[in-house]
C-alpha cells in the first residue's frame, strides 16, 4: 500500500471522527413568528424570533425573542408543538420591557410554575406546550427562555424538537402591539392584541460542529502538504 493512500485515508477517517464527534450533538434551529391571525393581521411581522439550541439529545434551551413593537404576554404566551410523547418544561428565565411603567413580568397567580400544559391558541389550534404570564400588558416580555428535556426518547438535532400540530403549525405566542415602535412605555397600552405562528425554520450549524471540520480539513492539508516534499 503506498504512502498517499495511507495519508489520504487517515485524513478521511479523522474527518469522520470530527463530524461523528459528541460536540456535534449540539445544534440550533431559528425560525420567525411571522404568520399573524386576524387580530393583529393590520400589523405586519415578522413579531419576534424562535431560537432552539441542543446540547445533548435530550435536552434543548428555548428561546424567543419579540421584535421591536411587539411583546409577548398573557394566556398562551408562548407555545409549542414538542416532539416527544412526555417532557418536562424548568429554567423558564422572563425578561421584561425595558419601557417606563412595565413591571417585572411573572407567570399566572403570582408566581406559579409558567408551563399550563395543552392548550388551544386562537388561529393556529392546540399546542402540547403553552405558557401562561401574568395578566395585562404592564407584565408583558421581551424575552422568554425555558429548558426542554424529553423523557421518553431522543431529538436527533434541534429541529426535531418541535413537530406540526394538525394546524401545520409548531410554534406560536401571543403578541402585544406597542404604541411605539420601541415599546418606550406603556402609556398608550397595547393597541392590539393577537396570535402569531411561526413559519419555516432554517437549521444553523453549531460553532462546535463547523470548529470540527475545519481541523479535519486542517488535518488533510497537513498530509498533503507532507507528500508534495
Amino acid at each position: 500500500m503506498s504512502k498517499g493512500f495511507i495519508g489520504f485515508s487517515t485524513a478521511a477517517a479523522i474527518m469522520a471522527l470530527a463530524l461523528l464527534a459528541p460536540a456535534a450533538q449540539a445544534d440550533v434551529f431559528t425560525s420567525t413568528l411571522n404568520v399573524p391571525n386576524s387580530a393583529i393581521s393590520g400589523f405586519p411581522g415578522p413579531y419576534g424570533t424562535l431560537t432552539i439550541t441542543t446540547t445533548s439529545p435530550t435536552t434543548a434551551t428555548v428561546l424567543f425573542t419579540a421584535n421591536s413593537g411587539f411583546l409577548f404576554g398573557d394566556g398562551g404566551s408562548v407555545d409549542l408543538q414538542v416532539n416527544a410523547a412526555s417532557f418536562t418544561e424548568t429554567n423558564v428565565v422572563l425578561t421584561g420591557a425595558s419601557g417606563t411603567g412595565f413591571n417585572t413580568p411573572s407567570c399566572t397567580m403570582g408566581g406559579a410554575a409558567c408551563p399550563a400544559g395543552s392548550g388551544q391558541v386562537d388561529g393556529f389550534g392546540v399546542f402540547n406546550l403553552t405558557n401562561n404570564l401574568y395578566d395585562g400588558f404592564t407584565n408583558a416580555a421581551s424575552q422568554i427562555s425555558f429548558t426542554l428535556t424529553n423523557t421518553s426518547g431522543t431529538w436527533a438535532n434541534a429541529a426535531s424538537v418541535v413537530t406540526l400540530n394538525a394546524n401545520l403549525f409548531d410554534a406560536a405566542a401571543h403578541i402585544f402591539v406597542c404604541a411605539t415602535a420601541a415599546c418606550a412605555s406603556t402609556a398608550g397600552g397595547a393597541i392590539a392584541t393577537g396570535f402569531a405562528g411561526e413559519g419555516p425554520g432554517v437549521p444553523v450549524s453549531s460553532p462546535g460542529t463547523l470548529a470540527l471540520l475545519g481541523t479535519g480539513l486542517a488535518a488533510l492539508g497537513f498530509i498533503r502538504r507532507r507528500r508534495s516534499v
